[in-house]
């Protein structure tokens, strides 16, 4: 049996700002953003308080979190797996993470030929949640 990688990922010290964040604020999700305002930062959301539509994609969970982005985002971005980090500095202006002196940051690999095999071109679009 062969181990598909995960198309998101997140490091120790994102994960443990995650479960804070939960602490304070119940299920949480993260969209990644476009680039417009926010740059290219993952953000983070109250569950019930953000809008997932059928043209996003869903690429996995982080302890539970789910994680999206847009489609047209996902096209240039399907050979890469996201690494989801926590740094010093301001969150998005929207993003739960802002205020509290760290930010969410994303990092990136490109997968392997064997990994993209591995992967497909299955991609689940809309709600998850």
């Amino acid at each position: 049996m062969t181990n598909t990688p995960a198309r998101v990922t997140a490091t120790p010290a994102a994960l443990e700002f995650i479960s804070a964040l939960q602490t304070k604020y119940g299920p949480l999700l993260f969209f990644q953003s476009g680039g417009c305002c926010d740059g290219s930062s993952p953000l983070c959301y109250a569950r019930n308080e953000y809008g997932i539509g059928d043209a996003d994609v869903y690429l996995g969970d982080l302890d539970g979190t789910p994680f999206y982005m847009g489609s047209d985002q996902f096209e240039y971005w399907r050979h890469t797996q996201l690494i989801i980090d926590v740094v010093a500095g301001m969150g998005g202006m929207f993003s739960l993470d802002n205020g509290t002196g760290k930010r969410f940051l994303t990092r990136s690999r490109l997968f392997t030929d064997e990994e993209n095999d591995l992967l497909g071109t299955a991609v689940l679009h809309g709600p998850q949640v």
